[in-house]
């Protein structure tokens, strides 16, 4: 199983570094009817989207995830125990972007590149098909608590695809299998090298808003762990330059590795983290 989930994330990697690949992509006609606005945000909620930032522009995404709600107006439902991640996205070229990013969950330092492989048109492809690859730093752990630490024990990695289609004018969904693998873990019993399935879709609702929401289903959690699958619902709302996502999910954590491997709310128990992302374009 795993050999087979490694196989297919190390096969888009190959396929990118081929030059012809490259320039097929980059050659974009407006014959070509390709599909738009598949989604209107960079993420669906936790989920990375198929949407990527145009060329030669830079992103800048701040999002805030507060602390759980079940603790009411003690932490005045959750407003008190926020975390934030700051996120630099670039264009290098239409198909392909790099982003650099900070969030205060852990102290986490991430890098990525997000590049599209396939895009959907209205009398061709039949879906979008965009990768995705991060690597973080977990500037947290201290070697007070950790005496054996060393700085590749800090590092995670994640290896995603991003299957999308626009259904109609109205609806887009979106599939993600995900191979992550953290040098650390909190449960002893947990394999340093994941898998997961994600489910994601846009519904709009007017012309400016939608309806998201997104599902991480974990292929290996150990039977011991404390953590939990994530289920995220929300609504965009597109403002002239920005996009502004508010949503509802059962994780606190933002990163890949975080959100499917660390989220630690519980729908049912109304143990769950308002937030939003607040995008602007420059």
């Amino acid at each position: 199983m795993k050999k087979l989930f490694l196989s297919l994330f190390l096969f888009p990697v190959l396929l990118f570094s081929q030059d012809n690949l490259l320039n097929e992509i980059d050659q974009v006609s407006p014959e070509d009817n390709f599909a738009t606005a598949t989604f209107k945000g960079l993420k669906i909620v936790n989920f990375e989207s198929t949407k990527l930032t145009a060329k030669n522009e830079l992103t800048f995404v701040v999002s805030h995830r507060f602390g759980s709600i079940e603790n009411g107006i003690d932490s005045f439902f959750g407003l008190d125990d926020a975390v934030t991640r700051l996120n630099f996205i670039y264009g290098l070229t239409e198909n392909i972007n790099i982003s650099v990013s900070r969030s205060s969950f852990l102290k986490i330092y991430e890098s990525s590149i997000k590049y599209r492989l396939i895009k959907q048109k209205e009398n061709g492809s039949l879906l979008t098909l965009v990768g995705y690859n991060s690597i973080t730093v977990n500037t947290a752990l201290e070697k007070a608590n950790l005496p054996k630490l060393e700085f590749k024990n800090r590092l995670g990695y994640t290896a995603q695809f991003l299957i999308a289609r626009k259904i109609n004018k109205d609806l887009s969904l979106e599939l993600a299998p995900t191979f992550f693998h953290d040098n650390f873990v909190v449960d002893n019993n947990q394999d340093n090298s994941q898998f997961a399935l994600g489910f994601g879709g846009r519904y709009k609702l007017a012309k400016r808003w939608s309806l998201n929401a997104d599902y991480g289903w974990h292929l290996n959690r150990s039977s011991t762990s404390p953590f939990k699958n994530p289920l995220s619902i929300g609504v965009d709302l597109e403002t002239g330059g920005h996009v502004f996502q508010m949503h509802f999910s059962n994780s606190q954590a933002m990163n890949t590795n975080g959100f499917l491997g660390q989220a630690t709310g519980d729908w049912s128990d109304g143990d769950i983290f308002f937030g939003f992302n607040l995008s602007r374009v420059f």
